[in-house]
């Protein structure tokens, strides 16, 4: 396999669906201190399976350097490459994309870590369904490196301690009028949009002054839920690609943040992009008083219906539950997003390509420990 890399700016990124790997991200990123480099990549069709008649697929990737401390970065790639191999070339293919990056990083780069977009094989399965048709999740991490390094030279792809972006998810599809994607939906759902339609709850569309409000909605969402708490300036950096937009040429990506309120008291909140076909509902927020007023729904609600009026074909609701299972940590979101009729798409999540055996080694056995860097 051969493949033909050259460097290139974020700001020459191409048009894609996939959020993360966008100039718009790249200057949300750098706003936030995360270095990244974007590169070109040409591969012939025959190495990857590809059923394309062109000889040659290009794509291109972004890389994000995220520092871990001793002067080391993990050099980490969110929801990319986006060409998918077929299912027989996905660990030759990362292999030789590993190797050929390799000596176009920084030295400081000890792994190379994807957060791979393309459907897991073990999701098409069917002995990898319950009875009830809830996906069981993905074998164990070392028979899933047994068969990713199968046919590989260094067999040496593992399965990341932890996911970085959510591995599963919902996507609602758009190319249908609004009373059809309201009848996908549960019954519940539909009786809590209606609810809180009832009650005169407002979606408005907000702005780099309503994040005090963001914020402080997301500041009651933590404590109510055990999250870690972002500093602020995590969500600021969001408006920094919007400003730039003209001088960085990344016309294919927006954002709203979104508002829903009752008698202009705040209920909840959302960002969501807009990213070429697919509408990604980013991060959201809600307060802890007057929740049967049912805010949340109606706020995601109008974000679908402005993904629709956008001409985007596809909603991602970003990350639930791998399945059903009342004790899984996120089960309020997998009941709360599979009310919308999405349909469920389970990812490979985070796979590392060690560059440097012994740190590679070190940083897994902190992370562990720690969970995880969240470099998201």
């Amino acid at each position: 396999m051969d493949i033909e890399i050259h460097h290139k700016h974020p700001d020459g990124l191409y048009e894609t669906p996939l959020l993360h790997q966008t100039t718009f991200w790249s200057y949300v990123k750098h706003e936030q201190g995360v270095p990244s480099q974007a590169f070109d990549l040409k591969i012939r069709t025959a190495d990857i399976g590809s059923p394309s008649q062109a000889p040659y697929l290009l794509d291109d990737v972004l890389i994000l350097f995220q520092e871990i401390g001793d002067n080391k970065t993990i050099g980490y790639i969110p929801y990319g490459p986006s060409v998918r191999p077929d299912d027989a070339y996905i660990g030759t293919f990362l292999e030789e994309l590993s190797e050929s990056l390799h000596p176009l990083l920084p030295d400081s780069c000890m792994l190379l870590r994807y957060d791979l977009p393309w459907q897991s094989p073990w999701s098409v399965e069917p002995e990898e369904f319950d009875e009830h048709g809830q996906w069981l999740g993905p074998p164990e991490p070392d028979l899933q490196e047994l068969r990713l390094n199968w046919g590989t030279q260094e067999r040496n792809l593992r399965k990341a301690p932890s996911d970085i972006l959510p591995a599963d998810t919902m996507l609602i599809h758009l190319l249908r009028d609004e009373q059809e994607i309201l009848d996908g939906m549960k019954p519940k759902t539909r009786y809590n949009i209606r609810t809180a339609l009832r009650h005169d709850v407002h979606i408005r569309s907000g702005s780099y002054a309503d994040m005090d409000i963001f914020y402080d909605l997301y500041r009651q969402t933590c404590q109510r839920n055990g999250i870690r708490l972002h500093h602020r300036a995590y969500f600021d950096a969001m408006f920094a690609p919007h400003n730039l937009k003209g001088e960085a040429g990344d016309t294919s990506t927006d954002f709203e943040l979104l508002i829903a309120e009752y008698e202009e008291t705040p209920l909840a909140a959302l960002f969501i992009v807009y990213s070429s076909t697919r509408a990604t509902y980013l991060f959201g927020a809600s307060a802890s008083h007057m929740r049967n007023l049912m805010g949340t729904y109606a706020l995601q609600w109008e974000a679908i219906r402005h993904a629709k009026m956008r001409g985007c074909v596809e909603y991602d609701l970003f990350g639930t539950a791998p399945n059903g299972d009342p004790s899984h940590p996120m089960h309020g979101l997998y009941r709360f997003k599979s009310g919308f009729g999405g349909k469920e798409l389970h990812r490979m999540g985070c796979w590392d390509y060690p560059l440097k055996q012994e740190a590679y080694r070190l940083l897994t056995s902190q992370e562990m420990v720690a969970q995880g860097y969240h470099i998201r």
